[in-house]
C-alpha cells in the first residue's frame, strides 16, 4: 500500500492533520498539509471568517496536483470537499486513495472551539464547509467515523487501507 498516495479528507477540525501525520509515520511516507499551500490572501480571508470560493482555491489545487505528480507516494491532509476537487487531484495521480474522516458538526465544533493559533474562524465557517461537502460516493473513499479516540481512528484508517475496500 505504501506505493499509493493517500489523501486524508474532511471538514476542518475532523482530525486530518493529526491522523494524516500518524498515518504517514506508520506507512513510512512523507506528510504534507494542504493548509500550508494556501496563499496569504486565502489565509487572511479564512481568518476573517470568509469562506473561500472555487476561484480562491484554483491555484491551491494546482499546487496540490503538482505535489502529487512530483512527490508521490505521500500522505496529504486536504479538505477535498467537492467532487471536482477530488477529480482534479485524481487526474494528477489516478491511483490516489482517499480517506474521509467523517463526523457530526457538533462533535467537530467542540474540537474546533478548543483550537488556538489556527486561522479557521467561527462556527459559520464550519457550517459553510459542511454545506460545501460533497460526500464521496460508494467506492470513492474509505469513510472513517471520527467519534472515537484518535488511536481508534488511526487503527480504522490502517485497517481500511490494508483491506483495500472503500
Amino acid at each position: 500500500m505504501n506505493d499509493h498516495s493517500i489523501i486524508v479528507m474532511g471538514v476542518s477540525g475532523c482530525g486530518k492533520s493529526l491522523i494524516g501525520q500518524q498515518l504517514a509515520q506508520k506507512l513510512g511516507l512523507p506528510f504534507f498539509d494542504a493548509d500550508d499551500f494556501h496563499s496569504d490572501a486565502n489565509v487572511s480571508k479564512m481568518a476573517s471568517g470568509v469562506p473561500l470560493t472555487d476561484a480562491d482555491r484554483a491555484d491551491w489545487l494546482a499546487s496540490l496536483a503538482q505535489l502529487l505528480r512530483t512527490r508521490a507516494p505521500l500522505v496529504l491532509a486536504c479538505s477535498a470537499l467537492r467532487q471536482r476537487y477530488r477529480d482534479e487531484l485524481r487526474r494528477a495521480d489516478p491511483a490516489l486513495v482517499f480517506v474521509h474522516l467523517d463526523g457530526e458538526i457538533d462533535t467537530i465544533w467542540a474540537r474546533l472551539s478548543q483550537r488556538r493559533d489556527h486561522y479557521f474562524s467561527g462556527r459559520d465557517m464550519l457550517e459553510s464547509q459542511f454545506a460545501q461537502l460533497e460526500r464521496p460516493g460508494l467506492g470513492e473513499a474509505f469513510r472513517i467515523d471520527i467519534d472515537r479516540p484518535a488511536e481508534a481512528v488511526l487503527a480504522a484508517c490502517l485497517d481500511a487501507i490494508g483491506r483495500g475496500i472503500a
